[in-house]
């Protein structure tokens, strides 16, 4: 692909849109960063606060520490690291500096104000809307459609900030991922100046593998990666699932260090990166080939993503593990087609599992996933290739990721509801 193909800039774009370093799980980061913001516009230490948050993001925050709280959960947690210690120019790293004299206020805000949480209204799958109260002022903020997309700042009725509703063009302002294809994003991986993404890809290298050796050297959560390396093996295939995995283990339980996100998530961020790590290293490869073989795997994962959506019932590793085992194969000197078998492969074996939020299990979903790339890669350079027509796999790559696309956006709308109700305790509807 050619400098001057228009192509070239847009993924250029997608990926410093994309590649974003954050701290924490992102969900109750962007709480944490609205919360930041709000309270910012309103000037001073709001008395009341109302979060009203769409089921996934409810989903999302239920069970996952905060960092830098001393080991709080919740939205409530989030919202109040944000109003007391946040700094809302630091986006998704918002509240990655907070003094101990800071985690002390936090908790006593948390006693000492009301912070009412309520299911927004609607059917925006990302939907997050802060109202503050402090004396006679009142802030309503609104961050829909991804994480840092702040849409609505009011201040006592006054609209200092109105992109319209969630969803349409002029509220998401980000680029059109239509241009993607898993040919054209070998070709441009392959054929890229390196220097263009090189730090990037080196910072999501850095601070994703970084958390990942954490993850292995301390306890954190269900120790998902230090149990697979203690007890399954310590060969590359292994070590590629495991790794990931522990970096999920570190971040899904309150380490306090950041990561690289893909499609707005830093357990994709891991998944897409670290094992492709794991390989290049073990085959010896050439940085620049590693970065290449990264930059590959960041974009197969965003395509594979764009069709289900930021959040949704159908667990985002799985396109981020199948992203890395085919990036694996083009590490090991896969074709076009054998790069494009293991996604339909791979996709074909692990499609369906389930994201019941964020949490210490996300680790051996990541771990899964991973292998069932490398399974999907085994089976494509074996000339082993799921058919057209068996369940969602369809006639080639593209139709397969259109499919699944379809499953988690729109098949999976009723598995996410029932989710959030066994989440949150709520019977079934008669």
């Amino acid at each position: 692909m050619q400098k001057t193909d228009p192509r070239y800039e847009s993924y250029l774009q997608i990926l410093k849109e994309e590649l974003l370093p954050a701290m924490g799980c992102t969900e109750p980061i962007a709480i944490a960063y609205g919360a930041a913001k709000a309270r910012e516009v309103l000037g001073e230490l709001p008395e009341k606060v109302l979060v009203e948050a769409s089921g996934n993001i409810i989903k999302n925050v239920k069970s996952v520490v905060v960092p830098h709280t001393d080991g709080l959960r919740g939205i409530e947690a989030a919202a109040a690291a944000g109003i007391v210690a946040g700094r809302a120019d630091k986006l998704l790293e918002v509240i990655a500096d907070v003094s101990d004299e800071q985690k002390r206020q936090i908790a006593a805000y948390l006693k000492s104000h009301e912070i009412k949480v309520l299911p927004a209204e609607g059917d925006v799958v990302f939907d997050i809307i802060l109202t503050m109260c402090a004396g006679s002022d009142t802030v309503k903020l609104r961050i829909a459609d991804y994480h840092t997309n702040i849409i609505l700042i009011e201040k006592n009725g006054e609209k200092l900030l109105d992109k319209g509703e969630p969803g349409t063009e002029a509220a998401d302002g980000g680029m059109d991922h239509s241009c993607l294809t898993v040919a054209d994003i070998i070709d441009f991986a392959e054929s890229m100046d390196v220097d263009d993404v090189r730090e990037l890809i080196e910072r999501q290298i850095e601070y994703n593998y970084a958390i990942a050796q954490e993850g292995m050297a301390n306890s954190y959560g269900a120790n998902v990666g230090k149990s697979m390396r203690d007890f399954a093996g310590r060969d590359v295939y292994m070590r590629a699932g495991y790794m990931a995995a522990a970096g999920s283990d570190a971040r899904m339980n309150g380490c306090e260090m950041p990561v690289v996100i893909v499609s707005g998530s830093g357990n994709q961020g891991i998944t897409a990166s670290v094992p492709v790590v794991e390989y290049a290293r073990e085959l010896g490869a050439e940085h620049d080939k590693l970065l290449r073989a990264v930059t590959l795997s960041d974009l197969l994962a965003i395509h594979m993503k764009t069709g289900i959506g930021r959040l949704s019932a159908y667990c985002g590793a799985v396109c981020a593990g199948c992203a890395a085992g085919a990036a694996i194969a083009w590490l090991n000197g896969g074709s076009v087609d054998v790069v494009s078998g293991t996604l339909v492969n791979s996709l074909g074996t692990v499609s369906g599992m389930v994201c019941d939020g964020a949490k210490a299990s996300c680790a051996a979903k990541i771990a899964t996933s991973v292998w069932a790339g490398l399974l999907g890669w085994d089976m494509s350079r074996g000339r082993q290739r799921l058919e057209g027509g068996d369940g969602i796999v369809g006639d080639d790559v593209e139709e397969t990721i259109r499919n699944v696309g379809r499953l988690g956006r729109v098949g999976m709308r009723e598995t996410d509801r029932t989710i959030l109700r066994i989440m949150t305790d709520q019977p079934d509807p008669a």
